[in-house]
């Protein structure tokens, strides 16, 4: 079994990477090789694992080749994020929508030489919906929900969606889309997504520094832990065609969660004077974009495949510092948190 992840340096990526390694197989399938795509470096763990071989550079660039090489199946992961796409249109379109375009292209060839349709797993994004004057967001959104993105970055993803299914329809690849709710607590420095905030409040708190939420405490979205997304992406790739149900994109799980309550399940587990760390300084940009999201999500389709959202953000937190206290950064990630 040959697996191709894009975007298999970041977070997610190198994230899916570990687990499918340390399974060693997916869908009862030994995992032979593991083909990791991305603009930067590889983390040293996964470069050195001999089962991983590591493309360095534009996915565009790369896709390609891929039409001329076995891949038994596709994470597709890479993506410029939300505000790096509201910032540059041309960057969006090139790295979402062109890409996502060159590699399904790449995929179809292959189908047309013989091969067997390869499997397809894309993160589409819970940005896929929005505030419309003609289709009012509903308070919960659905599976079935109509998607009216409000930002370059949705747009793109919604397009990409729909790319998957017609590409599926014609038999060209077996494409399952699965939207990401936002990952919190993710690790490191802040990114150009405007929900870096959302792990921002907590991560750097955590690391004894302050943190500046742009926006007010009411605000709620549907998040979701780093494992929990992951064990989402691998059951949507090993369930069956039936199972997953049509050719529409489906929710992952989140948790429907207020700022205000992030804050406070902070307290709860790291203490008053970590969450003092936490101030509110309204980012009018940033502010707007988060405006246009859901304040929560469901995901039926992807609870009949055994997925469910984590209970309290309290886990969610502790995930966090379970997975900082078993890496090699946990002096530096926890330094503001005693236990």
């Amino acid at each position: 079994m040959r697996l191709l992840i894009t975007g298999g340096a970041g977070f997610i990526g190198a994230r899916l990477a570990r687990t499918l390694l340390a399974r060693g197989q997916i869908n009862g399938q030994t995992i032979t090789k593991l083909i990791l795509t991305d603009q930067f470096p590889a983390p040293a763990d996964l470069a050195s694992d001999a089962r991983v071989e590591v493309r360095t550079g534009p996915l565009l660039e790369q896709c390609q080749a891929l039409a001329h090489e076995a891949v038994d199946g596709v994470f597709h992961l890479a993506s410029a994020v939300s505000g790096e796409c509201e910032a540059d249109f041309d960057l969006g379109l090139r790295s979402n929508l062109d890409s996502t375009r060159a590699l399904l292209d790449a995929l179809r060839s292959r189908t047309q030489n013989g091969a067997a349709p390869t499997r397809v797993v894309f993160s589409s994004s819970v940005a896929v919906f929005g505030p419309d004057e003609a289709v009012p967001m509903p308070a919960i959104v659905t599976d079935v929900t109509l998607p009216t993105p409000q930002t370059s970055y949705g747009v793109q993803k919604h397009i990409c969606e729909h790319l998957v299914a017609d590409y599926t329809r014609k038999g060209f690849i077996d494409g399952r889309s699965a939207r990401l709710m936002t990952v919190t607590v993710r690790p490191g420095k802040p990114n150009g997504a405007a929900s870096s905030f959302f792990s921002g409040i907590i991560r750097e708190p955590l690391a004894g520094e302050p943190s500046v939420c742009p926006v007010s405490a009411d605000v709620s979205h549907p998040v979701s832990s780093p494992r929990a997304t992951v064990e989402g992406l691998i059951a949507v790739y090993e369930c069956t065609r039936e199972a997953y149900g049509g050719r529409t994109a489906l929710n992952l799980p989140g948790l429907n969660v207020t700022v205000q309550e992030m804050l406070d399940a902070l307290e709860r587990v790291a203490g008053k004077d970590v969450r003092a760390r936490v101030t509110f300084e309204r980012n009018d940009t940033i502010a707007g974009i988060v405006a246009r999201w859901p304040k929560g999500s469901s995901a039926e389709r992807a609870n009949h495949l055994g997925l469910f959202a984590e209970k309290s953000f309290d886990d969610i937190i502790r995930q966090y510092i379970a997975d900082a206290q078993a890496g090699p950064n946990a002096a530096t990630a926890l330094k503001g948190y005693t236990a």
